[in-house]
């Protein structure tokens, strides 16, 4: 009997695409939490010598790729990862793979998504979805922002999956292999190596650009920007900001949010109310970032004076979530995990 592919919505396109694998392999356990915590996914950097949309270069979450292959190995999984040269090699592979009944995620372009609202479609190329069949010369898809499935067309699959610009997709295409039982030891392992790399890289990395210390960098650099680049292009960089936060993903609310209830989740399995403690923490931070984009999307669409002290209000809050996240990653690198 062919095994049915189920559908699962969620906050987060890669998170979404590894839980609905994981899970279509039999690890039911598996929830979005789990794996954005496992996958050790949460992250800031802001990148100064990048412009991304005429706007600044932020991200608040770890590379394209980095959560699916991080919670699967984490777990003892193999993962099989693969990127194309030409467009007929990654069709045929793929066609290879629906044949074989292998569910399979795609890194793919937003911009040629003719399912997605036209207000939503912009040059963004880490956009992650699953192929899980294919019917009457469609793809069936399984996205996990979308409420329901889909279908693209053969055309439509080529030019997503190779879109041009920033983080190319290549046509890649990558799935779990030889998936086995996972007991709550192998769990609670995968949990304690998460929040331990978490830590060390909002805490530990240098450069002054990236964990904690970016949050910081990126509130100074809004303090001159009035000054700098003139309020219009100010105001436009800060849209920037919010469209990398809000509108790719879930940003920089959300994610807190999402480690908020991994956190929780986690405490089920290691036992330490320490961890529903720092959950509080990073829903605050969730809240602060939501009231940050509000701030700047003010400022952006001119609803506000887009005077200094407008600026200084968007960065004092950057400050205070440094300062939150710092303490929060502190308190987790302190407390004994089992």
């Amino acid at each position: 009997m062919e095994k049915q592919f189920k559908h699962i919505q969620a906050a987060h396109c890669e998170n979404g695409v590894a839980t609905s694998l994981m899970r279509y392999h039999g690890l039911e356990f598996m929830t979005e939490p789990l794996v954005f915590g496992i996958g050790a996914g949460i992250f800031y950097i802001h990148i100064p010598f990048l412009v991304l949309n005429n706007g600044p270069a932020v991200a608040y979450r770890t590379m394209p790729g980095w959560i699916f292959s991080q919670a699967n190995r984490s777990l003892g999984i193999k993962v099989s990862r693969t990127k194309f040269n030409n467009e007929k090699s990654a069709k045929d592979f793929l066609d290879q793979k629906v044949k074989e009944g292998v569910p399979v995620g795609c890194q793919v372009g937003v911009f040629n998504l003719p399912y997605f609202p036209p207000e939503y479609r912009f040059h963004f190329n880490a956009h992650n979805l699953i192929v899980y069949g294919k019917e009457n010369g469609n793809y069936l898809i399984s996205d996990p922002v979308m409420e329901t499935v889909t279908t693209l067309s053969e055309e439509d699959m080529i030019k997503v999956r190779f879109a041009k610009g920033p983080l190319s997709p290549r046509g890649q295409v990558y799935f779990p292999e030889n998936v086995h039982m996972v007991s709550e030891e192998m769990i609670r392992t995968a949990i304690v190596k998460g929040i331990k790399r978490s830590v060390v890289m909002m805490l530990r990395l240098p450069g002054g650009i990236v964990g904690v210390s970016g949050i910081n960098y990126t509130s100074k650099q809004i303090r001159k920007w009035r000054d700098k680049l003139g309020p219009r292009k100010a105001g436009l960089f800060l849209g920037q900001i919010v469209r990398m936060q809000e509108e790719i993903g879930t940003g920089g609310g959300g994610f807190r949010f999402l480690y908020a209830a991994f956190l929780e989740q986690a405490n089920a399995y290691i036992k330490n109310d320490k961890l529903l403690e720092i959950s509080e923490d990073f829903t605050k931070s969730g809240d602060l970032w939501r009231e940050s984009a509000v701030q700047m999307g003010r400022i952006y669409k001119g609803r506000i004076n887009n005077e200094q002290k407008d600026f200084e209000v968007c960065a004092d809050l950057l400050k205070e979530i440094s300062s939150i996240e710092k303490e929060a990653f502190i308190k987790l690198s302190k407390i004994k995990l089992k």
